[in-house]
């Protein structure tokens, strides 16, 4: 569904008017609030059922707007706004006045990017302020990457949702924590590490836990209604055999170099070669299976290298603290 001026509009208005309107990104469906009203944003964790201590991100309209929501940017965040906004790059940085304690999860520190899809621009400029918008979905569970996602899901708890089509990322921004004297990486996404590390001319790290609370650190996201269990590669095939011949409706992820082989499961998915239209399909892929009734899903980790990275980070989170059948 195409999405008009008189669609922007009156989600601009149910904003000021302190409501919640999903809107399209390039990585996925947010589910947005006037990020200056307290009580707005309160009804996001309400909504999705998040605990009030996970900050959310604040979504503003250009990189010129910077200083207006936030403190001490350091030469890095402006380096890395020049060359990835619009984007999926979220800078931490520190919080500016703007932004309520509500927002942050109680921190000094905010999390803020610039989205890069027309309907999201066109939102932000017709409204004239930031908008929080974590993903438009239940705390935890898979992300939306179409509206009807968003819909099936979250239905009458969103006051408008704005329909910009398919994500084109299909996995969130990549977090950079840029408050401290070296950067690092708090959430791979969608700007990969490599071409962060060219941009800045250094190694970045990705540590395994960060004292700086962000989104999508909960042991178990992005989880789909059945169990997720993560295998090597070339044991996809016999995993989903064991697991379906014990009783379990399965599910698998099979991967591309795998493609062809023969595999005792309830469906199956072909994993795609490109690491784009992996990334662009994994939550989809993840609800189709949930949608076919499987309760497991035998999935293996891509290569750790660009997107590769972020899709290993999310079936990590999606598999939670189990990884055996």
């Amino acid at each position: 569904m195409g999405t008009t001026t008189t669609d922007i509009e009156k989600a601009a208005a149910v904003l000021r008017a302190g409501g919640l309107v999903a809107l399209p990104t390039e990585t996925v469906y947010g589910l947005g609030a006037n990020a200056e009203d307290p009580a707005a944003v309160a009804r996001i964790f309400q909504v999705k059922g998040r605990p009030p201590s996970h900050p959310l991100i604040v979504h503003i309209g250009g990189a010129e707007q910077l200083d207006s929501w936030v403190q001490d940017v350091p030469p890095t965040a402006r380096l890395l706004a020049e060359h990835f906004w619009p984007g999926p790059l979220t800078l931490v940085l520190r919080r500016g006045a703007r932004v309520p304690l509500e927002a942050t999860g109680g921190l000094d520190t905010v999390a803020v990017r610039v989205p890069d899809h027309p309907v999201a621009l066109e939102l932000l400029a017709a409204f004239g302020g930031g908008v929080t918008a974590p993903s438009a979905n239940r705390f935890g569970s898979v992300s939306p990457t179409t509206a009807a996602h968003v819909r099936t899901e979250l239905g009458d708890a969103v006051d408008f949702v704005l329909d910009g089509g398919s994500c084109e990322v299909g996995v969130e921004s990549t977090i950079v924590d840029v408050t401290g004297d070296v950067p690092s990486i708090l959430r791979p996404g969608g700007v990969t590490r490599e071409d962060l590390e060219a941009v800045l001319g250094r190694p970045l790290a990705v540590p395994a836990a960060s004292t700086v609370r962000v989104p999508g650190q909960h042991p178990s996201h992005y989880a789909p209604r059945a169990r997720v269990v993560l295998v090597e590669p070339e044991a996809v095939a016999a995993e989903a055999a064991l697991a379906q011949e014990a009783g379990h409706r399965v599910g698998v992820f099979l991967p591309a170099p795998l493609a062809g082989t023969p595999v005792k499961a309830h469906a199956v998915v072909d994993v795609p070669r490109s690491l784009d239209a992996y990334a662009r399909g994994l939550y989809g892929f993840l609800r189709e299976l949930d949608e076919q009734g499987c309760d497991l899903i035998i999935a293996s980790l891509p290569a750790e290298e660009d997107l590769g990275l972020a899709i290993a980070n999310r079936l990590r989170r999606a598999a939670g603290p189990r990884t055996a059948v």
